[in-house]
Formats: structure tokens, sequence, C-alpha cells
């Protein structure tokens, strides 16, 4: 989807010289890195009896949600520093699915709840990323469900939906919106890292889009909370991921992409179901 085409304001933040050659060398030990183009089937755990109950009514199983404090902070550390990573490689360097706002979130969500084992780092390339636990409580693509964990099908969880198709690997913007996060509020300052930020753009041929809160930088220093998105392709153009100061999408140029009340355009702040606490 094409987003965001005009530039950022003149006071976006850069990365800093040194920074930018540590990012070049993490990259070279990415050179081979490979993207499987499959992933194993859904299929149950053994030791991991499911309950089938979902008690806030939004189609996430229970079995999903990370209740321990431990695992949703771990899923907020690795999802942010995966979007954080990726958005400071040359483009050459991605992986080829990240091609628009949903596909980085997919990616990272993806990651997130991966089991991070120095072999997993190895063969990512990853390795020299800070060293962060993992969510204990199961391990991707070894889910409950498999690989397929986003929702795309409306309504409550019922056991049926472990074969049924309600759940898949893939699932656009509307989707992640609707289906698999919540409402938190259309005030940005409740936003806290992992969050998305979602936005409809009626004049658009597709007009939801997203971005992703993840708060201070785990890399560069930088104390400013930053928003990073895909914009998607532009024109013929495939597009790039921009980091954004919250402060300068704020004064974005085009009101209709300021993160305020105000503006009917953005739809507001929300938060994983997985992450689901209390009504």
């Amino acid at each position: 989807m094409t987003l965001l085409s005009s530039k950022l304001p003149a006071q976006a933040r850069f990365v800093p010289l040194f920074f930018t050659l540590l990012v070049a060398a993490l990259g070279m030990a990415r050179l081979g890195r490979t993207h499987p183009t499959s992933l194993p089937a859904a299929t149950l755990r053994p030791d991991v009896p499911p309950s089938y109950e979902d008690r806030f009514h939004d189609g996430t199983p229970d079995f999903l949600r990370l209740t321990d404090t431990a695992d949703r902070d771990a899923f907020r550390r690795w999802f942010t520093l995966l979007v954080d990573y990726e958005s400071l490689l040359p483009a050459d360097e991605r992986p080829a699915e990240i091609s628009d706002c949903a596909a980085l979130i997919r990616f990272a969500y993806r990651g997130a709840l991966h089991g991070h084992d120095a072999g997993w780092m190895v063969e990512t390339g990853l390795e020299s990323l800070p060293s962060v636990p993992s969510v204990q409580k199961y391990r991707y693509p070894y889910t409950p469900l498999g690989a397929g964990l986003l929702r795309v099908k409306s309504g409550a969880f019922a056991a049926e939906d472990v074969s049924n198709g309600a759940f898949a690997q893939f699932a656009d913007a509307r989707n992640l919106r609707q289906l698999n996060t919540h409402f938190i509020s259309r005030d940005i300052r409740q936003a806290r890292p992992g969050d998305l930020l979602f936005y409809r753009q009626l004049e658009q041929n597709e007009p939801y889009h997203s971005m992703i809160f993840v708060g201070r930088s785990q890399f560069d220093g930088d104390q400013a909370p930053l928003v990073i998105y895909h914009t998607g392709p532009i024109g013929k153009e495939k597009g790039e991921i921009r980091r954004v100061r919250v402060d300068d999408l704020l004064q974005h140029p085009s009101p209709r992409w300021r993160p305020i009340p105000g503006n009917s355009n953005f739809l507001g702040v929300y938060r994983w179901n997985i992450l689901r606490e209390t009504e």
C-alpha cells in the first residue's frame, strides 16, 4: 500500500556513524541468511493440553495468552528489538517477505515468539543482538496452533477453530486490528512498547495502515520514543521502513497521519490480544 510519501521533518532522527558501521557489520553476518518458505503444519503439542476457553471473547484462545509478566515483557522486548533492527539494515539485507506495514508486524510477531537459542541466533544471523530472555509458555512454531497464530475469521474462539482455517500465518492490517489486537486509546501517551497504531485512509486503495510503537530504541541510545513502520509500495518503488520520533509524527506535515484524537483517520492505539490482562 502506498503510504506517507511525504518525507519526515528536518529534525527527524539520524543514526550516528559508529552505529551505522555496527549495523553494517551485523548485516554482513546475515549474508546467506535463509528464510524458509514453509513452516510446520498446525498441530497441537501433546505436552500442552489446551483449554478452549476465550475469557475475553475476542477470538484468541486463553492457551495463547501470555499470562506471566516475564513472558509479556520478553515478547515486547523481542518484538520491538526485531523491528528496530530490521529498520536499520539496508533494504537488500532484509527478508524479502517484509514488503509492507503488516508484513513487518507479522515478521516481528513470529520472531518474538520463537525460541532464541544460540542455534537460532546463528542461523538467522542475529547472534550479535542483545541477550534477551525468550517467552517460556511456548516456542514458535511449536505452539498449540502450530505456525498459524493470526486470527483471520471473526467470532469467539471455539474448539473447531484449531483446524477450520480460523488461524493462519498471514493476516493483513485490517485483520490484525480487528481480530488480533484490542483497542487501548486514541491518546498515544497510553502506548507501550510493542503496541500498534492503526489508521484508515479511505481515499487509498488499501485503506488500513499500521505502525509499531517501539518506545526507546534498544540500539542507538536515543531517549526519544519511536514509531517504526513500512510504507508499502510507493508508486513503482518497493517502499521503505521508516523510523520516526513520536514528537515528529505528531507534527507530520500531513495532518491525516498525526496520532491525535482529533484526527478521524487515526483509529487509535491497539495491543496484542495475547498480552490482554483485563477488559
